[in-house]
């Protein structure tokens, strides 16, 4: 990789920037976490007003980008991931990747743009708990207020709420994730999920969240939204994300609206190949469009692309992160969208199957993308914008045009006035009672029953024993705990996994005869694979006991059309514990289920529907 600039260039460059930096900040931007207030930036309704100064931010950046070095420009593109709990803790991950120990090693070596978080589950397990994530987040722009230009970062994380796709786990609340929210129609309940994501996220110093999901998701097939999705009606998923949007600003962290153009009608996941949309340009705009243009009404400050082939906006086959037609043409000049574009993670196969590291981070730029999310091979990825742009394959002026977006918008979210996150205030803020009342109180809003036969549902009073079975350790047992809280009622739990041997079916069917109910969890039943075919086995052999058998769908409302017959069929959109506790509460009475599908569920060979979008059962 290009070596950084001589100490003594660097330090007249950041003399120089931060002269101007100061002067647009005054004394707050020499504040330090100990100093800070709450660390949280004015909470705007709209991103694109995040702060005072307003277009005054494009003006205050384009002074900054004229005294930046080459090297800190291109840096300034790239969204990284680091590994470990602390900026100063050493880690083998940061070794093997960048060639440094610690986070803010990583930091000072290629001065990023941004970083991106993730939990244990991926390896970097940067967010263990509120108060070490905000030392993190602080450590992290000490590192880049340090370092180069001395810019704050943004720091990003994918927490779109439900159970599918998050990063912060307990005591950061849970709220029920998109299409939950979408089942239960109300843009009240959409705007405080997001801004209680939101206000958690700002308090341990994460500034913009990879959220919301603008997909619609028109195919029951797709392996990769589902549930992350709003549903699959154009109108309802854009006035949706209009609240999420409205929402996550309130809740004082940026919004980004992803997949760009639309990841919503595929059967392929972009993380392990090319997905290709065969939508015709009509088909675009009255179904994958519509999120994304309300998202820009609203003041989105971020749209993230996705590694998606989209023949009708662009014919040559290359994924929508590195067209030119569809990343400046549709939505910078068409769409009129002014803010951040961000490409999908540049290490997910839909990216880098077809783009080795040199290549994918140039081809992505050059389309028009400002910032460049998890490049494989950093240094060969930084080396390659670099000679890319020295040597006018990539314009100077394309370059310095992200740049001033980048600052722009770190400007507009008050970033360079308050880096630091008050680090007390992060330990109150997460997982908040009143965060935790409210979240469980949308949740219970969005269960959906879509089958009862005869009228199996609410169950009705006297002691009964349940027998919990079917997918998921945490969801039996979460299911099992809320049954046996509940008077005269006792619970088994039999979790058969998630493809259900023989041996395990016949188990949970002998199980079954011997309780008087049997709840059954299933996840993704109705996939075309051995996993759907075992669950439904099971689901079926259950049915066979004569026992009394309530399904619970707790990831997409698809799985129905499996076992069509089952007695009592509730769809939660979410295997998280509030969710569950819901889905407990429904089928005892306590709750009357308001959920209404979001999406159509077609019939077992596709050809017709079993239950219509907007279909739900009450009592």
């Amino acid at each position: 990789m290009q070596q950084p600039a001589t100490p003594s260039r660097r330090q007249a460059l950041a003399t120089g920037l931060f002269g101007v930096t100061a002067a647009l900040t005054a004394s707050a931007a020499l504040s330090s976490p100990a100093n800070a207030g709450t660390g949280q930036a004015a909470g705007p309704d709209t991103g694109q007003a995040a702060a005072s100064g307003g277009d005054h931010a494009r003006t205050r950046a384009r002074a900054l980008v004229r005294r930046m070095s080459l090297e800190d420009k291109v840096g300034q593109l790239f969204v990284v991931e680091v590994y470990g709990q602390a900026a100063d803790t050493a880690s083998a991950g940061n070794r093997t990747l960048y060639g440094v120990d610690t986070p803010a090693e990583v930091i000072a070596k290629y001065r990023p743009g941004g970083v991106i978080y993730f939990d244990a589950r991926r390896g970097p397990d940067n967010v263990r708990d509120p108060l070490q994530t905000a030392r993190l987040s602080n450590g992290l722009q000490r590192a880049a207020r340090s370092a180069g230009a001395r810019v704050p970062l943004l720091v990003s994380v994918d927490q779109e709420g439900g159970s599918v796709v998050y990063r912060l786990t307990d005591p950061a609340t849970l709220l029920p994730g998109n299409m939950a929210l979408a089942a239960g129609r109300s843009a009240s309940d959409t705007r405080r999920s997001a801004e209680i994501i939101g206000r958690e996220l700002a308090a341990v110093g994460v500034n913009q969240n990879y959220a919301p999901v603008a997909d619609v998701n028109v195919n029951p097939e797709n392996p990769v939204i589902g549930v992350r999705s709003f549903g699959s009606d154009p109108a309802l998923c854009a006035s949706l994300v209009d609240a999420s949007v409205r929402g996550y600003h309130r809740g004082r962290v940026a919004s980004a609206a992803k997949h760009f153009p639309g990841h919503g009608d595929t059967d392929t996941d972009s993380h392990t190949g090319l997905p290709r949309i065969d939508h015709t340009r009509e088909e675009l705009e009255n179904i994958d469009l519509p999120p994304f243009r309300a998202a820009i009404a609203r003041g989105v400050d971020t749209i993230m692309t996705a590694h998606i082939v989209v023949p009708a906006l662009d014919p040559s086959g290359v994924p929508a992160t590195m067209s030119q037609p569809i990343v400046t043409g549709l939505l910078r000049e068409e769409l009129g969208f002014e803010g951040l574009i961000v490409t999908d993670a540049l290490d997910m196969q839909g990216a880098s199957g077809q783009f080795p590291p040199d290549v994918a981070p140039v081809r992505a730029l050059a389309a028009g993308c400002d910032q460049l999310v998890l490049a494989p091979e950093l240094d060969t990825a930084y080396d390659a914008v670099l000679e890319a742009v020295r040597g006018g394959r990539v314009p100077v002026s394309r370059l310095d045009a992200s740049v001033e977006r980048i600052l722009a918008h770190k400007l507009r979210r008050e970033l360079f006035r308050h880096p630091y996150v008050d680090e007390r205030h992060a330990v109150r803020t997460v997982g908040a009672e009143r965060h935790r009342v409210d979240a469980q109180a949308i949740t219970d809003r969005t269960v959906t029953l879509v089958r009862n036969e005869g009228s199996l549902l609410p169950l009705s009073s006297g002691a009964r024993s349940v027998l919990v079975t079917g997918w998921g350790v945490g969801s039996t047992r979460a299911l099992a705990d809320a049954v046996a809280e509940r008077p005269g009622q006792s619970a088994t739990v039999l979790e058969t996994g998630a493809i259900p041997s023989a041996d395990r079916v016949t188990a949970a069917a002998d199980a079954a005869a011997g309780h008087g109910l049997v709840i059954v969890s299933v996840n993704a039943a109705a996939a075309g694979s051995e996993k759907g075919a075992a669950q439904a086995r099971l689901v079926q052999a259950l049915m066979g006991t004569g026992t009394p058998v309530v399904a619970v769908a707790v990831r997409n409302p698809y799985d129905i059309r499996r076992f069509p017959g089952v007695p009592a069929y509730l769809a939660t959109y979410s295997y998280g514990a509030p969710s569950l506790r819901a889905a407990v509460r429904t089928v005892y009475g306590d709750l009357s289920p308001a959920g209404r599908l979001p999406v159509a569920v077609p019939d077992a060979g596709s050809t017709g529907t079993l239950y219509p979008f907007g279909h739900g059962l009450t009592y």
